[in-house]
């Protein structure tokens, strides 16, 4: 794949945002395995605000992890190792994570819950950050539930929190 020319071109073409995304997608077509145009893609929607399109690249480049990382992933958690230091898993990790803060961003709370929940049983020691928007999300779950006490008390400054339980 000539990952840096069409990229950069792409890149160079921000002003020029049909001609940009032809460029992306011809590098998608071009190397469909691999994450590398998915992420391009991704960033491209996702910084143009289209966030459902940028939901969408996310999804596909989950399947594309999921499939590299082998069909017995995720029966249990990873190592701890693998969650700080695995490329591929911490790509799933952050895809998890990406896919949880666009679904809520986009008000699709079920699917950021689900996603956040695998994210927690994944990454119990929340090498990739979830657990912040794991929060959120049980804000906007409970919202006039919690009082302002609790709101504060169960924010957590790193990790999943007492929310999460």
């Amino acid at each position: 794949m000539a990952r840096s020319t069409t990229h950069t071109q792409a890149g160079l073409l921000r002003h020029d945002a049909p001609a940009a995304l032809a460029l992306l997608e011809q590098a998608r077509a071009a190397a469909p395995r691999h994450p590398l145009p998915l992420i391009a893609l991704y960033r491209f929607h996702f910084y143009g605000h289209q966030l459902e399109l940028a939901r969408q690249v996310g999804e596909d480049a989950l399947a594309l992890a999921r499939s590299a990382l082998g069909p017995n992933f995720g029966d249990f958690p990873p190592s701890d190792e693998d969650a700080r230091g695995n490329a591929s898993v911490r790509f799933y990790l952050f895809l998890l994570k990406g896919l949880s803060y666009l679904n809520l961003r986009l008000g699709h709370l079920p699917e950021a819950q689900l996603l956040l929940g695998e994210l927690r049983r994944l990454d119990p020691q929340d090498h990739v950050g979830g657990g912040l928007l794991w929060h959120v999300l049980q804000r906007n779950l409970l919202g006039d539930e919690l009082s302002p006490t609790e709101q504060i008390a169960d924010y957590p400054v790193r990790g999943w929190g007492k929310a999460a339980s």
